[in-house]
């Protein structure tokens, strides 16, 4: 007996409101167990990444690495890593991080602006990707507080998109240090379109 012939005899041996009330049963079933799934899936997110739409969490292919951006450089020891930061006169974690970039080798030319989201919507950071300050690195854009390995490899690979973000302030990225404490979180990498990839992810301390 196939399962589609024993389905159709169970239901015929049942008075219907038994049968309607076993399906009610399973769909809810299946509906709870698939809450608790994502629920799970997302417990140990960043808080301060939790913002993001679960289109952007869920989309963890990386835009397409093969392609070149003509008129970008080569990352080699004769390269010369230039990086343009914008920020507010406030932020105080903005100066943590260019201090990270001047340790790995980056030539800053740093702006302070009252008015950064000027700054934000002239290179197009999508608004869940922002953060408290802006760079433009080599042509790129850099949102936050990306480690500087992943610029040094967004260079070297050449990736035909926008720029990299690590969305609001998670602690423990660069110039975010507290101590040892140190939250998960994600370096996203944007294109023109506002298309979304994860580019890497660091676990908590």
């Amino acid at each position: 007996m196939s399962h589609k012939q024993f389905i159709y005899c169970w239901q015929q041996s049942l008075p219907p409101i038994l049968v309607r009330a076993a399906l009610r049963a399973v769909v809810i079933i299946c509906l709870t167990v698939g809450t608790l799934g994502i629920l799970g899936s997302t417990a140990h997110t960043s808080n301060a990444q939790a913002v993001f739409p679960a289109s952007v969490a869920a989309n963890t292919k990386l835009i397409n690495t093969t392609k070149r951006i003509q008129g970008k450089q080569t990352l080699s020891k004769a390269t010369t890593l230039n990086a343009t930061v914008y920020h507010s006169p406030a932020c105080n974690c903005c100066g943590g991080w260019i201090d990270h970039l001047k340790t790995q080798g980056f030539q800053i030319t740093d702006f302070s602006t009252p008015d950064i989201e000027r700054v934000k919507q002239k290179y197009n950071v999508p608004d869940n990707l922002s953060s408290c300050h802006t760079a433009i690195v080599n042509g790129y854009v850099i949102e936050g507080h990306v480690p500087a390995n992943d610029i040094k490899r967004l260079l070297q690979e050449k990736l035909n998109i926008a720029g990299l973000s690590v969305p609001q302030m998670p602690v423990g990225t660069p110039g975010m240090e507290i101590g040892n404490q140190k939250d998960p979180f994600t370096v996203f990498a944007f294109d023109d379109n506002n298309s979304v990839a994860v580019f890497n992810k660091y676990p908590s301390s």
